[in-house]
Formats: structure tokens, sequence, C-alpha cells
């Protein structure tokens, strides 16, 4: 599963003749307030690093914060976390800035990336555009992952790709971003249809 994006990210470490360990990058995108660093932080076995500051008078008059009145803080620089999906696989996660004036950090941020996860918000759906733009120009594999907020209106994954017209077999899955469970499976998602992507872009290569 490693190509042109996750040679550089993914080590091996062997030792005690334990069987080599797999590190992996993930980004975690999506638009303002969707809930990235919730996530990071409820799948994350470590404490995660957080770059959070308060929202200022001055960041409203560029932030769009509509739809997410309540929220008092904001990602600035990225998220860091990690999970151990099984034996010998573990994934360092990064949640992306969500506010336009940090874009500058993403293209940084993706270098070495094996995939995303694109939080998104059916309340917003259109706020995850960009992140799902940024992923398909730079064929960097992604699952959209539908954060179920209380209250939000109920879509089924195929009415959600066909809203943010995804190209054929990109995964949509519904998830809840506090709960370690969901968010772990929706990784798992992801790590599975990168593994597919890559190997298919590797076997069109040598043939």
């Amino acid at each position: 599963m490693v190509s042109e994006h996750s040679e550089h990210y993914a080590h091996s470490d062997a030792s005690d003749g334990d069987s080599a360990a797999l590190a992996l990058k993930i980004l975690v995108a999506g638009g303002f307030g969707v809930g990235k660093t919730t996530l990071v932080g409820a799948v994350s076995e470590i404490k995660p690093l957080r770059t959070e500051e308060m929202l200022s008078e001055a960041g409203q008059l560029v932030d769009d914060t509509g739809g997410v009145d309540r929220k008092v803080t904001t990602t600035v620089a990225m998220d860091f976390g990690r999970i151990t999906i099984r034996s010998g696989l573990s994934l360092y996660l990064f949640g992306t800035p969500g506010q336009d004036r940090f874009w500058f950090l993403w293209d940084e941020l993706a270098q070495g990336a094996l995939g995303a996860v694109v939080l998104a918000d059916t309340r917003r759906l259109e706020d995850c555009f960009p992140a799902v733009d940024f992923f398909e120009h730079r064929h960097i594999p992604f699952v959209v992952a539908v954060n179920c907020f209380t209250g939000a209106r109920t879509y089924g994954a195929h009415d959600v790709s066909r809203a943010l017209d995804l190209d054929r077999g990109t995964p949509v899955v519904l998830c809840d971003a506090r709960d370690r469970d969901s968010g772990k499976e929706v990784l798992i998602r992801l790590v599975e249809y990168a593994g597919r992507m890559h190997t298919a872009r590797l076997l069109n290569s040598v043939s």
C-alpha cells in the first residue's frame, strides 16, 4: 500500500523477533467546525496534539461561522494523534485546519499521506467541496465520513455521494466523530480503500 504519497511516512521497525511494524499517515479534513479535532481526539491512543486558539472578533470578519455559532475555538495548524488498528499497523492522524486562510498548510500536511478522511455535515454539505476537490486533484484516496450531528436530517450514503458528485467507488460512511469505535471503523474503511487504489495503480503502471 506504499506509493508516491505514502513511502516517506511508512516505516518498519522489527525488534526481538516481532513482525515488522507499519505506520501510515492519514489526513482528517473537512470544513470549519465539522468535527475534525473531535474525531482525532476520540480515536487517538495518545494524548492528541492540538493547535487550537480562541475565535476572535478579527477572525469573525474572514471565517464563516454559519451553522457553528457555538464554536469558540479553531485549529490554526493541525491536530495530531495515533491509533493502532491491529498488531503491526498504526496510523498517524493529522487533522487539517478548516478555514480558507489556513489552506496553505494543506499541501505540506498532504506530503506522504496514504489517504484522507473528509468529514461532512449534511447541514453544510457544501463546506466539504474544497477538501473533496483537493484530494481528487492530487489523486489521494479518501473516504467521506458523514458526521451525524444531533438534530440534523439523516441522508443515505448514496444521496451524499450524488450531492458531492463523487467519483464512482469513493466510499461514503456514516459516523459519530465523538465515538472511538465509530471513528476506528471509518479509518479501517479508508485503509482498505486506499490499499485497493494503490494496488490498482501499481498494476496499471506495470501492465
